[in-house]
């Protein structure tokens, strides 16, 4: 730099336009990975929110106060739906996720708590906050409804890679913006540099005049003897940078929908290979979830004993199967008496029926033909 700081001394003009406002530092772009993050676990909240929660004893649906709480109206300041999509939003943002049952019967959702683990005794948890209010007690984990995600993978993306993307796009919205800017030049008749109130009235006309500009279709503005302005041509980049920022977004949320486990296709809304997608979405994505919390409510409202006898809660969800898209498979499966017919109610979601009809297992006269027919030639 010492070269630069001869030239500064040795030309006062010069060293006088270096304090000009020319330059500024690149900025952050946080809201990318908020886009990114929120455009994916929403897309699998959405999806949580649907689910039925099912209390089941002997293959028969139970109706209780826990029925309503997981279904209906958790608490009062939430719907069962709102309820699981913030449920959702936590356990993979935050990468775990605590909720808790108060004297008032309300199913709350923990913004942030204090988590003491034991190895021989349930963990207790302390400083348990919801929305501005701290609770005073503790709460042991067999108290509680409480999922740890442990996906390290996305935790290091977050924690690497956005600050990544977040520089590159913060440069590529840089050149974008330098490439389409109104560029121009000022030609001043004067043989004296410019102390510094006189460089701040120059800036101040000059802004005024590219805010004039800017924001009037005609702008007219006066002519001044020994001011020149002129403006050069900008260069047509012919929306490329406007095309590569939007490539960039799409691969950022792209990068975070693999991790989760959601096809590229469907949260772009992409309809080839529909099929296909949705079903690896729900078995490697929106499964998993179902039994973490299948799993948890079972170990936390049901007791071990009645859980032996029978008792169990169920997670119904989007992964069930569409009786009416799988019609003829579904008759195959009771005309071969493979299945008896509240077997395959129970496969597509539904509840068994007291019909004895549906307990019996059947064979239609074209299976018996076909095994009677093999046992002919059997024979000869």
């Amino acid at each position: 730099m010492g070269w630069l700081t001869d030239k500064l001394r040795k030309n006062k003009e010069i060293k006088s336009m270096f304090d000009l406002d020319l330059f500024q530092e690149p900025t952050h772009r946080a809201y990318l990975k908020k886009m990114a993050l929120e455009t994916c676990i929403n897309f699998i909240g959405r999806a949580i929110s649907q689910s039925d929660f099912r209390f089941m004893k002997d293959g028969k649906r139970q109706i209780n106060d826990w029925d309503y709480l997981l279904n209906i109206r958790p608490n009062t300041d939430q719907s069962a739906a709102e309820f699981w999509q913030d449920f959702v939003f936590k356990l993979i943002h935050e990468n775990e996720v605590l909720a808790i049952l108060t004297d008032s019967n309300d199913l709350l959702i923990a913004d942030s708590f204090d988590r003491e683990e034991y190895a021989v005794f349930p963990d207790v948890f302390s400083n348990v906050t919801v929305k501005d209010y701290t609770f005073n007690r503790t709460f042991k984990m067999d108290e509680v409804i409480f999922i740890p995600y442990n996906n390290e993978k996305l935790t290091t993306f977050m924690q690497g890679m956005f600050d990544d993307y977040g520089d590159l796009f913060g440069r590529m919205i840089e050149i974008n913006m330098r490439n389409n800017q109104i560029r121009g030049t000022v030609d001043i008749e004067s043989t004296q540099s410019l102390d510094k109130e006189n460089q701040g009235k120059l800036q101040n006309f000059i802004d005024r005049l590219f805010k004039s500009f800017k924001n009037n279709t005609v702008a007219i503005v006066p002519q001044l003897k020994g001011f020149k302005y002129t403006e050069v041509a900008k260069g047509d980049n012919n929306g490329k940078s406007v095309e590569e920022l939007s490539k960039l977004k799409r691969d950022l949320v792209n990068e975070v929908a693999i991790i989760l486990g959601i096809p590229v296709s469907l949260i772009h809304g992409d309809m080839t290979e529909y099929e296909t997608a949705i079903k690896a979405y729900i078995k490697f994505c929106i499964g998993p979830l179902n039994k973490k919390i299948s799993d948890e409510l079972n170990a936390k409202l049901i007791e071990k004993e009645n859980y032996l006898k029978g008792e169990n809660i169920k997670v119904q969800g989007i992964s069930e199967l569409n009786a009416l898209e799988v019609a003829d498979a579904v008759d195959k499966l009771r005309a071969s008496g493979v299945y008896n017919g509240n077997q395959i109610r129970v496969k597509l979601g539904d509840e068994p029926v007291d019909n004895p009809l549906l307990e019996e297992y059947v064979m239609t006269k074209n299976y018996e033909s076909t095994k009677g027919g093999e046992n002919k030639n059997e024979r000869n």
